[in-house]
């Protein structure tokens, strides 16, 4: 037999009626097969509330910088009635100053011309101090307007997508850290990209992500520090008086530190100032009174029940001091946050809130 005769030969079938295949959608759905027990995921206790800050508009968070800045460091003193009476006082302390001085060095003249002398040149090294002191005071201040007013050009520059104003902006912001050298590639990046044909808003977020966001990673480390300090000395401190005043010296360093990454330099009166743009900065967002969130925060990890009342202290101090480092940070900063987010108290103090977070 040849091999053409093995091979089957093909047949027909005939089908009875019409067989239409329906199509996919049409077809009946299956119930859904419920999951194993094991992989049913257990409901949330009342007490296992999720670590979640409010959550806010980035504009309305903007809003609340900038007039924490004008509130603050931007605003004159000068021209307030407050501002007239410490000027006034001031100028009347300075004025009795002088007067004892000129009466102190004339007694000494009429004493002897040596002591006169000697108090003279005295009197003379102490005025060119205080004339570098206010010289520097100045400086500071005037610093720190720079800052403040760079971050409301960066703002008004992305917002309206200005590409001339964004170029004169970003090459003033790498003017402001010309003086550091781990800033230098940074900078030349920054410089070259503000050379090319970018939109505004792009080139503002390319200066934030090259040259502001390894300043946010070093603040954010002094934050988480500071916090960290408060937590334990709170902890273990036996008399309430001094941690109050641990808290209040953390916070005084902890805003400085944070001015001088971001490029400022604040004096005595810079200080005042800074202090006055975080206080506002925490009373519009509401930072001082934690409120609800912060409770839940608390009580949702199970701390009131699992710790004991001074560890409780220590945790809710350093939750304080976050919000004290994070407000600073959103004042000091000379840009909004355009590319990145804005962190929050998890994001900077994991360690206080447990395993739930993230660290």
């Amino acid at each position: 037999m040849s091999e053409a005769e093995r091979r089957p030969r093909p047949r027909a079938f005939r089908l009875e009626g019409e067989q239409i295949v329906p199509p996919k959608s049409a077809r009946p759905q299956e119930p859904e097969r419920a999951a194993p027990a094991s992989f049913i995921e257990p409901q949330a206790d009342i007490f296992a509330l999720e670590l979640e800050e409010p959550t806010r508009d980035p504009v309305e968070q903007e809003k609340a910088v900038e007039a924490a800045q004008k509130s603050g460091v931007l605003r004159s003193v000068l021209f307030s009635w407050g501002g007239l009476f410490a000027s006034s006082v001031l100028g009347l302390v300075t004025l009795a100053g002088g007067m004892w001085l000129t009466n102190l060095v004339e007694d000494l003249f009429a004493h002897s011309a040596l002591l006169g002398a000697v108090g003279l040149a005295l009197a003379g090294v102490a005025g060119v101090a205080l004339a570098a002191l206010l010289a520097r005071e100045s400086f500071a201040i005037l610093r720190q307007n720079r800052i403040a007013q760079l971050h409301l050009a960066l703002a008004e520059a992305r917002s309206r997508d200005d590409v001339k104003a964004a170029r004169e902006r970003v090459v003033e912001l790498c003017k402001l850290y010309e003086d550091r050298p781990e800033t230098g590639r940074a900078r030349a990046l920054v410089i070259e990209f503000s050379k090319e044909i970018i939109d505004g808003s792009d080139l503002v977020d390319l200066a934030e992500r090259h040259l502001v966001v390894p300043l946010d990673a070093q603040a954010r480390r002094e934050i988480a520090d500071a916090s960290k300090r408060v937590s334990i000395v709170t902890t273990i401190s036996p008399r309430a008086l001094l941690d109050v005043l641990f808290v209040a010296a953390q916070a005084i360093r902890l805003m400085r530190r944070i001015a001088e990454i971001y490029g400022g330099r604040p004096g005595l009166l810079g200080f005042f100032k800074l202090a006055r743009s975080v206080g506002a900065h925490l009373a519009i967002t509401g930072g001082l009174a934690i409120g609800d969130s912060l409770l839940q925060q608390v009580v949702g990890h199970g701390l009131a029940a699992k710790l004991s009342a001074r560890l409780g202290e220590g945790v809710l101090n350093g939750l304080l001091t976050a919000r004290v480092g994070l407000s600073a940070l959103a004042v000091c900063r000379p840009m909004p946050f355009c590319a990145e987010k804005p962190p929050g108290v998890a994001d900077v103090a994991p360690f206080l809130f447990g395993d739930k977070t993230k660290s």
